[in-house]
This record gives structure tokens, C-alpha cells and sequence, in this order.
């Protein structure tokens, strides 16, 4: 059974470093591409966006589909695109390159996700979501610093190529190791969007969207805003963005332990609280590296640390929308990273890149704001205790 969940780890591992590595080489795509930051930061925001609109419409429209089938194309289209990225000479043509590879991750991890909880009983469903999450939360970890190092002893293109032979051997893993999964009952695209009338469900979309985008709005231009730190040296920025992961997969697996003993809205209130501080201080902590890597870690436990009781409270309103919910937070998420490429090059071009962390703490109020909304209405509207009725014996 881990093996064929590796596979799809393996997919999601390479998914995650596509959508993560770009910020690590974006100085290099500037001087390659001869565009300015706010230009090379579409590139995330291409990726991102094109993910976040087309997973629902792909989920919606290829229900019908074989799911291996679909795996296996999800992964090949992500190859291609990156292929695309590195080898087309001209600004635009690269954008486009990176909307098909956003194409191939909305075709891939949702339907990961789907695949692996249909290859498990089902009290152990929750083990193999984690097993296929954990490549995403791992690409923060070591795909990206991987990623961010080739560019830096090589070129940005190499690491483009780095990606698409992770897809290529995710898809090839697929087809060898992943049985037949024939296709399921995918709710419909109505279905999907309907849940976000219920406004427990659409304000904590809505904490997740600003959170992350916050969140998200530095570390899009970390290169630039962390340059005091690195001194524009590829490897400390690698171990910079490492020690970012790190601490993300440290907040993800304490918050997990967490969110099943306290209340959810604590977690993210502290959380957020924290990395709030430690955005206020980013134009300190950023100059040097021993102060830039505290600042990092502490900004990737709090930030991930999120994550864990949003998706909770999603489940606890409303349990039988919870597959459709859980994948619109991920649509959310990955909207928040396409909003960071605007968002920071906004901050950047009114406040200068040293100064993204407080530019980024408007968000983060604006999320914690939405979170506290969210609470109290997940409260108020909670069923009421049924009182028991008294016996003859009690009268």
C-alpha cells in the first residue's frame, strides 16, 4: 500500500517544488529575461492562479475519466510545461509555459488525494492523505532549496529540468506501481461552489485566502527581500528557504496534535499573532543571516501551523462537504499564491523589498479578522445539547 502512496508523494513532491522553486531563481529569470521583479513574480502568479481556477473545473469535467489516466496526464502536462519554461526564449512564451504546467498540477494533486483515499480502508484514509501530503510539505523542505542550489551553480533552466524529470518519474512510478482506479462520483462544479454559501465555510475560505496570501507575499520575492542576508548567494538562500521548510512541516504535525485538544481558532490566532510579530520585524531580521534564519523558521511553523485547524473546522460544519470544501481551502491556497506575485511587487514598487513583512502583515489582520468571523458563527450556529427529558421518577 506505501509504495503505490509513495508514487503519488512522489507527484505531489514534484508539484509542490514547481510551485515553490521559482522564488528561489527568480533574481536569475530577471537578468535571463531582462524583465524587472514584478514581471518575473507573473510567473508565480500564472502558475498558481491557472492551479487554483482549473483543479474544480477538471475535477468536475474528467469525472468520468480512469483515474490512473488522469494521474499520469496531470504529470505529464506539468513535465511539458516546465520543458516549455526553460526553453522559450521570449517573455510571454514562458508565461504560457507556466500556465500549462499549472494546467498539469490541477489535473494531479486533487486527484491524488482522491486515488489514495480510495486505496485504503477507510479508518485509514487519514494516514494515507498524510503520506500524500507529505510530498507536498516536503517540496518546502527540499525540493525548492534542491532547486534553488542548481539554479545557483548552474542556470534557472537546469532547474526547470529538475522538475520535469520529478514529473516524468512520478508518471512513469503510475503507470508501474499504481493499480487500476476506475473513476468516481465527483461532485459537480454547481456543487462545488454552492458550499461557499454556507458562511462558516466562506469566511474560513476567506481566512485561508488572506492568511496565505500574507503569508505568501514575501516569500514570492524572498530573494530580493532577503538579499541583505545572502549577500545574493544562491546556497545561503537555499538554507534559508530549507529552514523555512522545515519549520512549515514542524507546524503542520504539532498543529495536527494540536487542533484534536484545543480550540482550532486559538491555534490560528496565535499563530497568526506570531508571524505577525515576526513580519513587523523583517526589515531587521533580514539583514543579517543568523537573524534571517530565525525570522524564517519562526515565519514557517506559524504560517503552516494555519493550515491544519482551518481544514479541521471545513470538516466540522459541515462533514458531508468535506471533500468539496478541503479542495476549494487548496484552490484558496493556491489563489493566495497567485495574489503574492501582485501583492509583492506592490509592496516592492511602494515600499521597497526590505520592507515586504509589515506590507504583509495588512493581510494576516485581514485574516485573522475573517478567522474570528468565522468562529463565531461556526458557534452560534453549532446544535444545541438535547436536554433530557425527565422521567416519572424526577417529577
Amino acid at each position: 500500500m506505501y509504495r503505490r502512496l509513495l508514487v503519488l508523494a512522489l507527484g505531489t513532491f514534484a508539484v509542490g517544488t514547481d510551485g515553490f522553486v521559482i522564488a528561489g531563481i527568480l533574481p536569475e529569470i530577471s537578468r535571463s529575461l531582462h524583465t524587472n521583479a514584478a514581471a518575473t513574480g507573473l510567473l508565480v502568479t500564472m502558475f498558481a492562479f491557472t492551479y487554483a481556477v482549473s483543479s474544480p473545473i477538471i475535477a468536475a469535467t474528467t469525472a468520468h475519466w480512469p483515474r490512473k489516466r488522469l494521474l499520469i496526464a496531470g504529470l505529464l502536462i506539468l513535465a511539458v510545461g516546465n520543458v516549455l519554461t526553460a526553453t522559450l526564449p521570449l517573455y510571454g512564451l514562458v508565461l504560457a509555459g507556466r500556465v500549462i504546467a499549472g494546467l498539469g498540477a490541477g489535473m494531479f494533486t486533487p486527484t491524488a488525494s482522491a486515488t489514495a483515499a480510495s486505496l485504503v480502508e477507510p479508518h485509514q484514509r487519514g494516514r494515507a492523505l498524510a503520506v500524500v501530503m507529505a510530498g507536498l510539505s516536503s517540496a518546502t523542505a527540499l525540493g525548492a532549496p534542491i532547486g534553488t542550489v542548481i539554479g545557483s551553480q548552474t542556470n534557472w533552466q537546469t532547474t526547470l529540468w529538475f522538475v520535469a524529470a520529478l514529473a516524468v518519474l512520478g508518471a512513469v512510478g503510475v503507470a508501474v506501481l499504481l493499480p487500476a482506479v476506475p473513476a468516481a462520483h465527483v461532485a459537480g462544479l454547481r456543487e462545488r461552489l454552492a458550499t461557499m454559501k454556507d458562511a462558516r465555510i466562506g469566511f474560513t475560505l476567506l481566512t485561508t485566502l488572506l492568511v496565505f496570501t500574507g503569508l505568501f507575499t514575501d516569500y514570492t520575492f524572498v530573494g530580493e527581500s532577503f538579499g541583505r542576508a545572502t549577500g545574493g548567494n544562491g546556497i545561503a538562500l537555499a538554507i534559508l528557504l530549507f529552514l523555512w521548510g522545515a519549520g512549515a512541516t514542524v507546524g503542520s504535525v504539532t498543529a495536527g496534535h494540536l487542533t484534536d485538544r484545543i480550540s482550532g481558532q486559538r491555534i490560528i490566532a496565535v499563530a497568526v499573532v506570531i508571524v505577525g510579530l515576526d513580519f513587523a520585524l523583517l526589515p531587521f531580521s533580514s539583514r543579517t543571516f543568523a537573524t534571517a534564519a530565525v525570522a524564517l523558521f519562526v515565519w514557517g511553523v506559524c504560517g503552516w501551523a494555519t493550515l491544519v485547524p482551518l481544514q479541521h473546522r471545513l470538516i466540522e460544519v459541515s462533514p458531508e462537504h468535506a471533500p468539496v470544501s478541503i479542495g476549494l481551502n487548496a484552490s484558496a491556497t493556491y489563489l493566495a499564491t497567485a495574489a503574492s506575485g501582485l501583492t509583492g511587487a506592490a509592496g516592492i514598487a511602494a515600499f521597497g523589498a526590505y520592507n515586504l513583512g509589515p506590507f504583509g502583515l495588512i493581510f494576516l489582520a485581514l485574516g485573522l479578522v475573517a478567522s474570528i468571523v468565522s468562529a463565531r458563527f461556526v458557534h452560534t450556529r453549532r446544535p444545541a445539547p438535547a436536554v433530557p427529558v425527565p422521567t416519572a421518577a424526577e417529577h
